[in-house]
């Protein structure tokens, strides 16, 4: 193998781990986080959907979650829409 080939697939390997690096590995870590979070939801925690909607958890499902957003108000959204626990 020549150095000018040697050279190609160096770059090649540098582009490939500089891509993983900044943008598969924080994507790994954003999806672990998010699946951390949809585990560790609980009855009473406040929380925030992807579509901003505030609201209590006043029902867990499987795969649903139901928030209470008014008094006596209560809406189902889907476990994976609630984007972040909000702290007291």
């Amino acid at each position: 193998m020549d150095s000018a080939a040697l050279g190609q697939v160096l770059w090649i390997a540098v582009v490939l781990g500089g891509m993983y690096l900044l943008f598969i590995r924080p994507q790994m870590k954003r999806q672990k986080e998010q699946q951390a979070l949809m585990a560790a939801l609980q009855v009473d925690d406040r929380v925030v959907t992807i579509g901003g909607i505030f609201g209590t958890i006043v029902r867990l499902e499987d795969d649903r979650v139901i928030l209470e957003v008014a008094s006596d108000v209560m809406i189902e959204v889907l476990r994976s829409a609630v984007s972040r626990k909000l702290e007291d």
